[in-house]
């Protein structure tokens, strides 16, 4: 269980950075699925529209919190 949530906490850091870096630059390495976040579910935020590279920064620090959370739980 530890391990399926940090996964999913490191997939989520790795979404929100490309995202951002998307969004600052290009991103060609595997964009289609780590820029799904900045694609499909930001632009349906209305509150989001005008700050996508916060949300996708903010999307890594939840799953970095996620990561740490990961590690406190038992094995």
């Amino acid at each position: 269980m530890r391990k399926t949530v940090e996964t999913i906490g490191f997939i989520l850091v790795l979404m929100g950075v490309s995202g951002a870096v998307d969004r600052l630059w290009t991103q060609p390495i595997m964009s289609l699925f780590l820029n799904a976040f900045d694609r499909w579910v930001i632009p349906h935020l209305p509150f989001a529209t005008g700050y996508e590279v916060y949300a996708n920064l903010m999307l890594a620090v939840v799953g970095g919190v996620i990561i740490l959370l990961g590690g406190r739980l038992k094995a």
